[in-house]
């Protein structure tokens, strides 16, 4: 396949989205972002659907972060703890939580996915914390469109406007997006002044 050719590359962006998508979930140095962005890209240049490239990015995007949350609310990080990079990942995820506090933690799972990592994060947290299956199923839907359209739109907009070749077009829009997205992301996942919804169990008496 030429990569710098876009009528080669358009077709092969469906094909990448969902995996690249749901694993950035569990791995988030996976570069969904950019994939998305050329994508959109694409779309500006009329290579690719853009409606069918916002579908597949929302869709893979919740699956995603409810395999995260499921995996973590039936208690996987006590798995974690066997291991050395376990327990600090999960010391990792309890600090998060406590930042977060109770009441912007809705809040945190629609704009931290605007973080790098923040994806795993906010999700893991969520299985940790308790919350609802049915909550966060609606904040994940929500963050998945509003994630995707960023990320498509991003790269079309830059498609449209700049006149520069896809790839340039790309690259231009991931550094854009890296930059007013982690404003976003800190922004939402500002600390409140609420407590954890997390509580700690209380360390084992000394004999």
């Amino acid at each position: 396949m030429d990569f710098g050719s876009a009528d080669s590359l358009g077709a092969a962006v469906y094909g990448w989205v969902i995996p690249a998508v749901m694993g950035d979930a569990i791995f988030p140095p996976i570069p969904s972002e950019m994939i998305l962005v050329t994508g959109g890209a694409l779309s500006a240049e009329g290579h690719i659907n853009i409606f069918l490239l916002l579908a597949m990015a929302a869709v893979a995007s919740w699956l995603g972060d409810m395999l995260v949350f499921a995996l973590f609310k039936r208690r996987l990080s006590h798995v974690l703890d066997r291991w050395r990079w376990g327990q600090k990942f999960h010391r990792g995820i309890h600090t998060g939580i406590a930042k977060a506090g109770r009441s912007s933690t809705y809040g945190a799972l629609i704009g931290a996915r605007f973080i790098p990592g923040g994806r795993l994060a906010t999700s893991a947290a969520a299985g940790i914390a308790g919350v609802s299956t049915p909550g966060f199923s609606v904040c994940a839907s929500l963050g998945a469109v509003v994630w995707a359209c960023w990320l498509v739109g991003l790269g079309y907009f830059t498609g449209t406007t700049t006149g520069l070749p896809f790839w340039a077009s790309s690259l231009i829009g991931v550094a854009a997006g890296l930059v007013i997205g982690a404003v976003v992301g800190i922004i939402a996942t500002r600390k409140r002044g609420n407590r954890s919804p997390v509580v700690e169990p209380d360390p084992p008496a000394s004999l």
